[in-house]
């Protein structure tokens, strides 16, 4: 007996446990080498999670302005897919391995460029561009921290990064899933593939689609690679093309003596007014207000104004960008070119700032900057200021509004009274200063209200507006309450301005106001352009003679036909505007 089992597998007679497998498998019954049902219907149900993910990452559309996410633009046919599925089939397992995984993260990094389009267009109205904007990011958690709170700002971060890095990790992972799969039905796969690639030929020809941007026959893939590869080697060239521009400036040459003589002894501000774009001037009835009254107040004061349109090089955000155009002269659009031109290094830049420019000319120069609660020493290295006040110094003690830690009617009468004291009693120098306001960046709300400005103080007197004020929340409930809620923000900027050139002083300044960019897209709508307005304001007539041959319209508001300029280009033609001996 005890050599029955040799005997019976040397014979092919099944032994007891073989028999009883044989006879688990054929009558339907589990047998302890089987995995549970729910294992298998686990597995099988990650696998499909798997397909899904790697479906979503072939399909998705490339956003475009105006785009509107719709489920129908899944229902496509990827020609990148069909060919990955044949490849993986194709080759051996490890190369098999090694070409999913590639393929995953490539995939993955597509997906997740797809998804900051979507934010980019939303807010800026232009795609995401891997090469520079990812420096943005600081700059947007402390927009976040000012406009909420730091622990928001935090969490909303990691959030964000969290849900980029898992595109990164689970694509590549959710390639591998199918890899094997595919293996496993090596026949049937193909099959299937080569099917899929006579449809796809026959779908492309026809050229039928799901919507406007979605044609059913897809490679979009392909198209986004080929379209960041693309901007990643223009990014490239252009730091050389960019550096040749800057080092090209006429205007460097030109001695100090010969810059802005018909200026000498005015007090002149470069005002910034944050968001105020092309829309406010044409779609709020509160900054019609605001300009109609302000061009009238301004009139009985004794200031005649002129003003046009500028084109930003920014949209809906980085006000820098608009900020260093106007100051240097060139289009600086990107993030890289920004940075280009500040990083002066050891040596003065090549570039002439206005800033520089005034203090080359015998104006003490100075930045008012409240949003900044941070050194900047690019202030001083490339701009040239003497003085920066950011809202450490402002000599500010009452609430925040949103994003604005102190009210523009305070930021501008702390300027008043720290640099533009009376010119007889104190000798001073003029004074040149860029000013930032900044009550109207998003989210607009809570708004401040202007007070008497005798009862200014340190700002205490806001706390009691700051209790009752519509918080942010109510008001980006509703896209019509978004709207007013940015147009009374931007008012409020414009009142101030007029309120502050009513006051009382020795000698009136010589005033440049002008927008920054338009506000994000929810408020500008789509294609909204770039167009800033821009105002020159004097009560001397020989200033505003000096440009008249710009043609620009009379008062605060440019009309629809008023002129346009490039923002790069007013640098000059301010600096030959006033500067006759320059020419």
């Amino acid at each position: 007996m005890t050599g029955l089992p040799t005997r019976a597998r040397a014979t092919g007679v099944p032994s007891t446990r073989a028999a009883g497998e044989h006879s688990g498998r054929h009558g339907g019954e589990r047998t302890s080498d089987d995995p549970p049902r729910w294992r298998r219907w686990s597995g099988a149900l990650v696998t499909v999670l798997a397909v899904l993910l790697v479906w979503v990452a072939l399909v998705a559309p490339v956003p475009v302005r105006g785009w509107r996410p719709a489920p129908v633009e899944l229902l496509r046919l990827p020609a990148e897919g069909i060919v990955l599925v044949l490849l993986l089939l194709a080759v051996r397992e490890g190369v098999a391995r090694c070409l999913g995984a590639a393929v995953g993260v490539a995939l993955g990094a597509l997906l997740a460029v797809r998804v900051l389009d979507v934010a980019f267009f939303a807010a800026m109205y232009r795609p995401f561009n891997p090469l520079t904007d990812w420096r943005y990011a600081g700059a947007a958690g402390s927009f976040l921290g000012d406009s909420t709170s730091p622990v928001t700002a935090v969490a909303v971060a990691v959030g964000a990064g969290l849900a980029l890095l898992l595109l990164l990790v689970l694509t590549p992972w959710a390639v591998g899933r199918v890899r094997r799969a595919l293996r496993r039905h090596r026949r049937t796969s193909l099959r299937a593939a080569v099917g899929a690639a006579a449809v796809w030929v026959v779908l492309a020809s026809v050229g039928w689609t799901t919507t406007s941007v979605a044609p059913v026959a897809s490679t979009d893939v392909v198209r986004l690679a080929s379209r960041e590869a693309t901007g990643i080697r223009d990014g490239l060239r252009d730091r050389d093309a960019f550096a040749a521009l800057v080092a090209a400036d006429p205007m460097a040459t030109v001695p100090a003596r010969d810059l802005l003589t018909v200026l000498r002894g005015k007090d002149v501000l470069v005002v910034f007014v944050e968001s105020y774009g092309r829309v406010a001037v044409e779609a709020s009835p509160e900054v019609d207000r605001a300009l109609t009254t302000g061009t009238e107040a301004l009139g009985s004061a004794g200031y005649a104004a002129r003003s046009a349109w500028l084109t930003s090089p920014t949209f809906g955000g980085f006000s820098w960008l608009a900020h260093s155009t106007l100051q240097s002269g060139l289009w600086v659009d990107t993030s890289q070119r920004y940075d280009q031109l500040l990083d002066t290094g050891a040596t003065e830049s090549p570039r002439l700032s206005l800033t520089r420019a005034f203090a080359g000319a015998g104006w003490r120069t100075v930045a008012v900057v409240p949003a900044d609660r941070r050194d900047w020493p690019e202030g001083e290295a490339f701009y040239g200021y003497d003085r920066i006040y950011d809202a450490r110094s402002l000599g500010y003690a009452g609430p925040g509004f949103g994003y604005a830690p102190v009210p523009d009617q305070f930021t501008l009468a702390a300027l008043g009274r720290a640099e533009l004291g009376a010119r007889s009693a104190t000798a001073r120098p003029p004074v040149m200063a860029e000013v930032d306001l900044v009550t109207s960046h998003v989210p607009w709300a809570p708004l401040p209200r202007l007070v008497d400005w005798a009862s200014l103080g340190d700002g205490s007197v806001y706390a009691a507006q700051a209790r009752t004020a519509t918080p942010a929340d109510e008001v980006w409930s509703n896209p019509q309450r978004l709207r007013a809620a940015y147009g009374a923000s931007v008012a409020y900027s414009l009142d101030s301005i007029v309120g502050f050139l009513q006051q009382p002083r020795d000698q009136d300044p010589v005033v440049v106001v002008l927008g920054d960019h338009q506000p994000v897209a929810v408020v500008s709508g789509e294609d909204a352009g770039h167009d800033v307005p821009i105002s020159i304001l004097s009560s001397d007539p020989l200033v505003l003679q000096r440009i008249s041959s710009w043609s620009w319209d009379v008062g605060l508001r440019p009309g629809p036909s008023s002129p346009v300029w490039a923002m790069d280009r007013f640098r000059d033609a301010f600096l030959t505007a006033f500067s006759p001996r320059a020419r």
